[in-house]
C-alpha cells in the first residue's frame, strides 16, 4: 500500500496497523524523458528495527550530486545523535535532488506473514521489501545504474539474487554499508528516524478516542516508556515485562512472533488449551440419533461441529 503522505510526519501519529510505502517528490528532471535517456542515478538501501515497526528505507539521487551529497555529513544513524539525525533529515528537503522512499512494515503485518501456515520469515520480508522499494523507483521513471545495499545475510548470494532481478544495475551488498557509502549512510537515517517516532510517539488503537484520531490523555498521566525497540536495552525490557496481559498478551506495538516475546509469554502468559477436533467422534456419528454424544457441552450450547466455527 503506497501512502500520498508519510504519517510520521501527521502529529498525533496514527497507529500504524498496515504496512505502507511513501515516496517523496522526484525533481521535475525525471520526467518528461525516457528512463534510458535520462540522467543516471544511485540508490543506497537500508533498514531499522527487526523486533517492533520494521522501516526499509532508500536514499537515491543522481550519480553527478554525489560530490555533494559527500559533505552532507550522512553516516551510520547509530553512530549519530538524535538532533544530528534529525538535521539529517531535514537535508532531503534542503536538496531537491536527494530523495527517498520507505516502507514501513508493521508489528501486525509481520508476525501475520510469521504466524501463516507456511510462514514467510523475517528475512524474506525485508528482501521483499527491498525489492520492492528498488522496482518503485524505476516504475517511477528513475534511471538506476547503481545501487548499494547493506547486507542481509550473505552478501555474495543477495548481490546476485538483485543482480539477476534488475540486471540494468550495478549493485553493491556488503555489511556496515551505511559506513562506507553516504548514499546508504542517508537511507539509514530515514529508516531510523521513521522507526523512532513511531515507537516513541505510538499511540494503541484501543486508546484512541471516539474519533479515531485522537488518543485518550488522562490528566497528569506520564509518557510510557518504550525504550528503542531493541531486546538489548533495559527499557525495552522493563516495558514488555510490565505491559504484558496474562492472557491477551500485547496491545499492537508488539509483535507476538517475536522470540523474545515468546519467551516472555511463556513464562508469564496463562496457559491456554484449546479442545481440538480430535475430541470428536466420527463424522458419520453426526448424521445418527447419537450425534451429541460426543461433542463437549460448550460445543452443543453454541451450535458447533469443529474447532473451525468457533
Amino acid at each position: 500500500m503506497s501512502h500520498p503522505i508519510d504519517p510520521v510526519n501527521v502529529s498525533p501519529i496514527p497507529p500504524l496497523q498496515d504496512s505502507y510505502t511513501y515516496h517523496s517528490a522526484l525533481p521535475s528532471s525525471v520526467s518528461g524523458l525516457p528512463t534510458n535517456e535520462s540522467e543516471g542515478w544511485m540508490m543506497g538501501i537500508d533498514e531499522a528495527g527487526r523486533g517492533r515497526p520494521m522501516v526499509y528505507a532508500a536514499a537515491y539521487c543522481p550519480l553527478s550530486f554525489k560530490p555533494t551529497l559527500e559533505d552532507i555529513g550522512f553516516d551510520d544513524s547509530k553512530a549519530l545523535s538524535a538532533d544530528t539525525r534529525q538535521s539529517l533529515w531535514e537535508s532531503f528537503d534542503e536538496h531537491t535532488p536527494l530523495c527517498y522512499s520507505s516502507t514501513s512494515l508493521s508489528p501486525q503485518d509481520i508476525s501475520r506473514n510469521m504466524l501463516r501456515r507456511v510462514p514467510i520469515n523475517l528475512n524474506r520480508q525485508a528482501e521483499d521489501a527491498t525489492i520492492g522499494l528498488i522496482r518503485s523507483a524505476l516504475e517511477r521513471g528513475v534511471n538506476l545504474k547503481e545501487c548499494y545495499v547493506d547486507a542481509l545475510g550473505p552478501a555474495p548470494q543477495w548481490q546476485a539474487r538483485l543482480t539477476a532481478i534488475f540486471p540494468t544495475i550495478t549493485f553493491t551488498v556488503c555489511p556496515k554499508a551505511d559506513s562506507l557509502f553516504k548514499i546508504v549512510g542517508a537511507a539509514s537515517i530515514i529508516a531510523k528516524v521513521t522507526r523512532d517516532r513511531y515507537v516513541h510517539e505510538w499511540v494503541d488503537p484501543e486508546d484512541m478516542g471516539v474519533d479515531g484520531t485522537h488518543p485518550l490523555k488522562v490528566e497528569g498521566e506520564e509518557p510510557i516508556a518504550r525504550g528503542s525497540g531493541y531486546p538489548s536495552d533495559p527499557k525495552t525490557q522493563a516495558f514488555l515485562k510490565e505491559g504484558l496481559d496474562p492472557v491477551f498478551g500485547y496491545k499492537g506495538i508488539v509483535r507476538f512472533s517475536w522470540a523474545t516475546v515468546k519467551v516472555l509469554m511463556d513464562k508469564q502468559g496463562v496457559e491456554c488449551k484449546w479442545i481440538d477436533d480430535q475430541s470428536q467422534p466420527s463424522a458419520a456419528s453426526w448424521f445418527g440419533a447419537e450425534a451429541d454424544t460426543g461433542r463437549p457441552k460448550v460445543w452443543r450450547d453454541l451450535g458447533a461441529t469443529g474447532v473451525g466455527e468457533l
